[in-house]
């Protein structure tokens, strides 16, 4: 943490010509005043949101020092921002930011010091995307919460709100203050590859409520910028946009009824960022551009028609989805000229930057035009204490992230959510006993403390049940099916985890159910996996293999707690999808 002395040096200037009116934010003729006195360059750099690898802004491992060089042509974070200049910076896991929550902090802290001795040192407003559930950046310790799918499951807005609340507390404490959640999309589409379970699910008046509750939980005492994602709504679609240019072929009218009402929530509860999609909706543009590039999607729609006037982020302009119609020089362009306000993490930010410095020299961009997207930039920054505190502490991190309180509060949430679908004859609850716990073993999401199997057979044992782990991987061949089928006759039960159930997952269970054993199936990704498992006794939804979800299933399961989880998007029969074989809002529990 730097000390006193070096945080008044630091802010010392930019503190004196941003003098707090009021003890929110400065108002807009100070923030003109600072920006009429930044360079173009500087200018040009606060409209970027760039990734950089390390878990230190100045001393990071040689590896990641290699990666920067390679991808960005600096060797740390503290030349990327005394290069570029750069507004904001995102972390990942992947990068190495996020290691724990002490050294987050520290990393947090560096960054700041190194854009706050600039001149002009201005504050980076850093980001991260804590959606829970299946997309985490900051792992255990944090308090991690279920996912979108399952709060929707769970359908409180009070636990929505909760969940904001908390996990905004733990971020500020990291000096994370911008998070990409939460998910608006309302997903209709089984076939989704990218949301899924990352969407509150497929009733839009249920995510919209949902939606404004996380957003008032996060943004509450300014703590976190929340983003609402990804507009104009990509809930509907089989295509990635990472991998793919997805066309939405929803009419105006659908999108009004089925996509918009979340959007206008998350504007009504004052959301502070709205992050763009890279797809096409020929129904509100048909120029063929991505949304992302789309005037008259972000300026006509967004702006004009829903009013929103807060700050718009681009998704990853090193997906696909954005790059299949332009080169990366005319991309940061494009977007500037349709109405965003911050370009996230180009594929090579050399080129991105100078096309956009390059496009106010040329004439085709004016600075009047950067200036409006950095003055929403900077109000956002003073709105979130940015410009007066930009520091957190160590103390801060010890007595805020992960503490039991807030693990309680998750554990709590997560029981609501758990899904009971199928339970033939009453085979739960399940009383102690042998248990194999089998199935499919996909990468953990962050913080996830070891494969789904083993975290299940671990809250199983402290549940009093002598459960064995086996994991069979989410395409089993049929030497480890056998081993499965071999190792249930020695259980007196199994729970097999289902994960976007596959052909060979489906004959796993088919062959488990075959030796007489009760099987129960726990569906802990999609819950549409139901539809293919006819046969088996009793299925539950988790909506993700994260712990806490896990945990929670565990507990249903043995009876500790009763399922009160209810489908939040409708499952329809695998080889009639016209023919729904489980509503939205369905869910069994136990007698009382």
């Amino acid at each position: 943490m730097p000390s006193r002395r070096t945080v008044l040096a630091a802010t010392a200037g930019v503190a004196a010509t941003l003098a707090m009116s009021g003890p929110a934010y400065a108002d807009d003729k100070k923030l003109r005043s600072l920006i009429s006195r930044m360079t173009l360059p500087e200018k040009v750099g606060q409209l970027f949101v760039m990734r950089v690898y390390g878990h230190s802004a100045t001393t990071p491992d040689q590896a990641d020092i290699d990666a920067n060089l390679k991808e960005i042509g600096v060797r740390t974070a503290a030349e990327l921002i005394a290069k570029y200049r750069v507004g904001g910076v995102i972390y990942f896991t992947w990068a190495h930011n996020t290691r724990d929550p002490h050294q987050i902090a520290d990393l947090s802290n560096g960054i700041q010091k190194a854009s706050l001795t600039q001149p002009r040192g201005l504050p980076v407003l850093i980001s991260t995307d804590q959606e829970h559930g299946i997309v985490c950046r900051v792992g255990e310790p944090a308090t991690l919460f279920p996912g979108a799918m399952a709060i929707g499951a769970g359908g409180s807005r009070k636990d929505a709100r909760t969940l904001g609340r908390i996990a905004g507390r733990e971020l500020r404490a990291l000096g994370i203050r911008q998070n990409y959640s939460p998910v608006a999309d309302v997903n209709v589409n089984p076939a989704n590859p990218v949301i899924g379970v990352r969407s509150f699910g497929a009733d839009p008046h249920a995510v919209a409520g949902l939606v404004a509750a996380e957003v008032a939980g996060y943004q509450h005492s300014r703590q976190v910028a929340a983003t609402a994602k990804h507009f104009p709504g990509h809930g509907d679609t089989a295509v990635d946009s990472h991998y793919g240019f997805p066309v939405i072929t929803h009419t105006r009218e659908q999108w009004e009824r089925l996509d918009a009402p979340s959007f206008r929530a998350a504007i009504a509860a004052g959301i502070d960022s709205i992050m763009t999609a890279h797809l096409m909706v020929p129904a509100l543009d048909d120029s063929g551009d991505p949304a992302t590039l789309s005037r008259p999607i972000l300026n006509g729609i967004l702006r004009e028609e829903l009013g929103y006037d807060g700050v718009i982020v681009t998704d990853s302009l090193g997906m696909e989805g954005v790059r299949t119609k332009y080169g990366d020089d005319r991309v940061p362009v494009l977007a500037l000229k349709a109405g965003v306000d911050q370009l996230l993490n180009p594929p090579n930010l050399d080129v991105a930057w100078n096309a956009v410095l390059k496009a106010v020299q040329d004439g085709e961009l004016t600075e009047a035009r950067l200036d409006e997207s950095i003055l929403r930039v900077l109000r956002l920054k003073a709105k979130l204490g940015l410009f007066k505190e930009p520091y957190v502490s160590q103390a801060g991190v010890t007595r805020t992230v992960g503490v039991p309180a807030h693990l309680a509060e998750a554990d709590r949430i997560a029981e609501r959510t758990t899904t009971l679908l199928v339970n033939k004859g009453g085979l739960l609850p399940l009383s102690p006993r042998r248990l194999l716990v089998c199935g499919a073993d996909p990468a953990s999401p962050s913080g996830t403390t070891g494969p789904p199997t083993g975290v299940l057979a671990t809250a199983f044992t402290e549940l009093g049940f002598t459960a064995t782990a086996l994991s069979t991987g989410t395409a089993p061949s049929a030497a480890t099916i056998a081993r499965a089928v071999a190792a249930a006759q020695d259980a007196d039960a199994v729970v097999v985890g289902t994960y976007n159930l596959s052909a060979a997952q489906k004959t796993l269970v088919e062959q488990l159910v075959a030796t007489g054993k009760p099987v129960v199936a726990l569906a802990i990704r999609n819950p549409y996996d139901v539809a293919q498992l006819p046969g088996v006794p009793a299925c539950l939804a988790s909506y993700s293999w994260t712990d806490v979800e896990l945990r929670a299933a565990a507990r249903v399961i043995a009876g500790a707690v009763a399922p009160r989880g209810k489908l939040p998007v409708p499952v329809q029969k695998a080889d009639d999808p016209a023919q729904v074989l489980y509503p939205i809002g369905y869910g069994l529990s136990y007698p009382a």
